[in-house]
């Protein structure tokens, strides 16, 4: 899958300095998926490729706004499936827009970019608080390296290790070297 992260590299979606996470962590590394998925025929790709891993029933895809939103499209597409997004109403990740799910509902929490997996399992709780039935978690990359767990099977196109700092251990901030919080969540 190395040509997955050189997708990222070519398409600048792969960025080196010192970012602050949606998480509040600190990284040198970052990743921009909305850079990596700007094609249709790229989203298309990676949708197919996690559909392609999916071993479990879905009737529905869900994915946390925003960074969910256009990969989730595309696995719901590749697995003919329902595609819904749960997004923050003061601060809690709700079902809005007139989205429900029916009681048992199996459902595919789809995500870009996995690091503490803190977004899907507030997916997953809002979807869970409606009555549905989480069977799956996936992304394009798990940049934890395994080690985020969000109490589902998941699935990564990729996994990747990357250090992430609480902001008081942080070695960039230690060298005065200016922070970005590039993401979705300011």
């Amino acid at each position: 899958m190395d040509f997955i992260l050189e997708h990222f590299q070519r398409t600048g979606a792969l960025l080196k300095g010192h970012f602050i996470l949606s998480s509040g962590l600190h990284s040198s590394t970052y990743l921009q998926c909305a850079l990596a998925l700007q094609m249709p025929s790229d989203a298309k790709m990676f949708g197919q490729m996690i559909a392609e891993k999916v071993n479990e029933d879905i009737e529905t895809v869900a994915s946390p706004a925003i960074g969910g939103l256009i990969i989730g499209y595309a696995v719901a597409e590749a697995l003919n499936a329902r595609f819904i997004w749960t997004e923050r109403e003061n601060g809690k990740m709700t079902l809005r827009r007139g989205f429900s799910v029916k009681n048992g509902e199996k459902i595919l929490i789809v995500e870009d970019v996995i690091t503490t997996g803190g977004s899907t399992k507030e997916c997953m709780q809002a979807l869970q608080e409606n009555g549905a039935s989480i069977k799956a978690a996936a992304c394009i990359i798990d940049r934890s390296g395994g080690k985020a767990n969000v109490g589902v099977p998941q699935i990564s196109l990729v996994s990747i290790e990357v250090p992430t700092y609480k902001p008081e251990e942080c070695p960039l901030c230690k060298q005065n070297i200016p922070a970005v919080k590039p993401g979705s969540r300011r």
